[in-house]
């Protein structure tokens, strides 16, 4: 993708921050879209870059206007999320996607690019190992949302409009803009910090990984790979290697933890299981680079040095509940644009 033009969409995102880093080296020049609630800090200036801060659901079609590719990241991330913020879920992850796949097609960008995820599986007995040919059981809004942002956009599929669906296993590793609400983070960070790890009952569930950095990776790989191989495809971006069931998983991140690190079980067994192939990207070319242990072991290391550190912005449903709330007392407080000082007609802005 060289000297090409990529508009990326939740670009100062958990993965989004990881991979325009990634283009702009490659020497791509990046369009970087995101309302950048959690700071413009994580992605550093770079004269081949332009950040865009708006707002992905009132992108303007002129916006579309000679790019050469579209990643379309911008989602709210995850099931609690999708629960507490449902109808922007809906806007976010579904409609607006499908609004700039179709604003994309008409500006006559050659190539878009979705990820999706492999929670739109659901839950499946685990001798059923899941390909993309699998009939989906999603069970959240989150899972319901990301799928029906699939089948309004792969039918767009065109010999001038290549698309390609990328169902991302669970995530983990450091990233600039990072979680510790996700599965492996979180429980590397809680098992360093207290010496325990809560699990979800009863630890039998599956569920598949991918590091950050391969997620970037296999995004790059959907933006270089043959145009006839990928278009109007859905890929699961992961390795078979990295399906594991949640209580193993738990005792592999507690041996690379330096302190005893006790499990403490809450709630109702979780409902959400799945095993998934990853024969079809495999095939292509693409593979996984980093395990779980190595992962583990880099937050480890960031948190020992303190470069890394658990904050209310690297959980994500929390910062945003945070920020409604702080909308909330200042717009009760502010009297013809100011607080104490004048700062403008929205002081708010100037806090986040």
């Amino acid at each position: 993708m060289k000297n090409k033009t990529i508009l990326v969409t939740g670009a100062g995102g958990y993965i989004g921050s990881v991979l325009v880093p990634r283009l702009l080296e490659a020497g791509s020049n990046v369009i970087a879209v995101d309302r950048f609630f959690f700071g413009g800090q994580r992605l550093p200036a770079h004269p081949n870059l332009t950040r865009l801060r708006t707002d992905v659901r009132t992108l303007e079609p002129s916006v579309f206007e000679g790019l050469d590719a579209v990643v379309d990241l911008a989602a709210l991330s995850n099931d609690p999320l999708g629960d507490a913020f449902t109808d922007e879920t809906w806007e976010i992850n579904h409609q607006s996607r499908a609004r700039n796949a179709r604003f994309a097609k008409s500006a006559g960008v050659p190539r878009y690019v979705i990820p999706s995820s492999c929670s739109i599986y659901g839950f499946f007995p685990p001798s059923q190992i899941l390909d993309e040919d699998c009939t989906p059981n999603p069970l959240t809004v989150y899972a319901k949302a990301n799928l029906a942002a699939e089948q309004d956009i792969r039918p767009l599929a065109s010999s001038d409009f290549v698309v390609g669906v990328i169902r991302f296993a669970t995530l983990f590793g450091v990233s600039p803009r990072m979680r510790f609400d996700l599965a492996i983070n979180g429980m590397t960070e809680t098992a360093w910090r207290t010496g325990k790890l809560a699990l979800m009952r009863d630890g039998t569930q599956w569920r598949p990984m991918i590091h950050v950095r391969d997620a970037a990776r296999a995004i790059e790989f959907m933006l270089d790979a043959d145009a006839d191989a990928i278009n109007g495809r859905v890929f699961n971006a992961g390795s078979n290697e990295l399906n594991v069931q949640i209580r193993a998983l738990a005792d592999r991140v507690a041996a690379l933890v330096p302190r005893d690190v006790e499990i403490d079980w809450y709630g109702d067994p979780d409902t959400r299981s799945y095993r998934v192939a990853f024969d079809r990207i495999a095939a292509l070319g693409y593979t996984t680079t980093v395990s779980i242990e190595e992962g583990v072991k880099e937050i480890v290391a960031a948190l020992e040095a303190k470069t890394l550190t658990r904050s209310l912005d690297t959980l994500t449903l929390d910062w945003y509940r945070a920020l409604e709330e702080w909308r909330s007392r200042i717009e009760q407080v502010v009297i013809e644009g100011r607080i104490i000082k004048r700062v403008g007609v929205l002081p708010c802005a100037a806090l986040f």
